[in-house]
């Protein structure tokens, strides 16, 4: 005999925000009559932490990812025991979105050294003879946006040359340049792009690639001890080649789902983002200017 249940939300896109009425069917498909003792779905929702073993000890780092913060824990009963009949049987379900106690919802993001999911669990208790059958689902938490006006941005100029950049090792690689440009805003909604323009107006050695760089800055732990790790999200290459010097370069990227978020502060944890644009010149040595960057939901005027 086997009994198989699938999930299925309300919402093809598994958006919720918080205070919906997270909503959909149970499809149970079962080859012939099947006894149950009970179907629960359990709604979940975790923000786990790992520090990094580079930062502190490793043991201190298995402790640490060992304890996740719960931020939604909720279970109701679908239906109580009986029989489920041959073929396909759909239930129907609704269950609230709400924080556990006083916690705060954050956005679900998969990071390296943080992570938040939020997910339903079907769970069909089946008698001693029986195998349970369990089922999960992950589904999509987003902060509500507020209406355009809410925030106000200002453009990002800059110029890079060799005298601006920090943390040079070998300066003698580096060629005399000016690169010009600016981003359209220092906030972005996570719905556009990131926008912006770059020109390339001086530059003794030929250029083989200008690259944009989407870094996630995550730090885990206390003020008294946390670990602060940089990790690459994506790279897009904007120029290839040794680009037409006086030219404007379109700055355009997409925010890819679930790696990226709000900019995001909490008592154990914070998300931040950068953008890097890197210039790699035709001997194989790049110089790198890093921009921080604030992320949100909300329309920004």
């Amino acid at each position: 005999m086997s009994l198989t249940v699938e999930i299925r939300f309300k919402r093809p896109s598994r958006i919720y925000f918080e205070g919906d009425i997270v909503s959909g069917i149970l499809l149970l498909d079962s080859k012939s009559e099947a006894r149950h003792d009970g179907i629960t779905l359990s709604m979940e929702g975790v923000a786990s932490l790992q520090l990094s073993a580079r930062s502190v000890g490793l043991i201190e780092s298995i402790v640490n990812s060992s304890k996740p913060i719960s931020l939604v824990s909720n279970v109701i009963e679908v239906t109580k025991s009986g029989k489920i009949p041959s073929g396909q049987t759909e239930i129907p379900f609704e269950i609230p979105l709400k924080a556990r106690g006083s916690k705060t919802l954050y956005e679900t993001y998969h990071g390296v050294y943080v992570t938040v999911q939020y997910s339903l669990r079907c769970d069909i208790k089946r008698s001693l003879l029986a195998k349970d059958v369990t089922k999960a689902l992950e589904f999509i938490v987003e902060l509500k946006p507020k209406p355009a006006g809410s925030l106000t941005s200002k453009p990002v100029t800059f110029e890079i040359r060799p005298e601006t950049l920090q943390n040079v090792r070998d300066r003698a690689r580096i060629p005399h340049f000016i690169v010009r440009g600016h981003l359209d805003s220092d906030i972005f909604c996570l719905s556009k792009p990131l926008t912006g323009e770059l020109t390339v107006c001086e530059c003794e050695r030929g250029i083989s690639s200008i690259e944009l760089q989407l870094v996630r800055v995550e730090t885990c732990g206390s003020a008294e001890m946390n670990s602060r790790e940089a990790s690459e999200i994506q790279n897009i290459q904007i120029g290839d080649g040794d680009v037409c010097r006086g030219i404007a370069i379109p700055v355009y990227m997409i925010f890819p789902r679930l790696f990226t978020c709000v900019t995001t502060t909490a008592p154990n944890f914070k998300i931040e983002f950068e953008l890097n644009i890197v210039i790699i010149f035709d001997n194989d040595h790049l110089v790198v200017e890093t921009f921080p960057i604030k992320l949100t939901r909300d329309l920004i005027g």
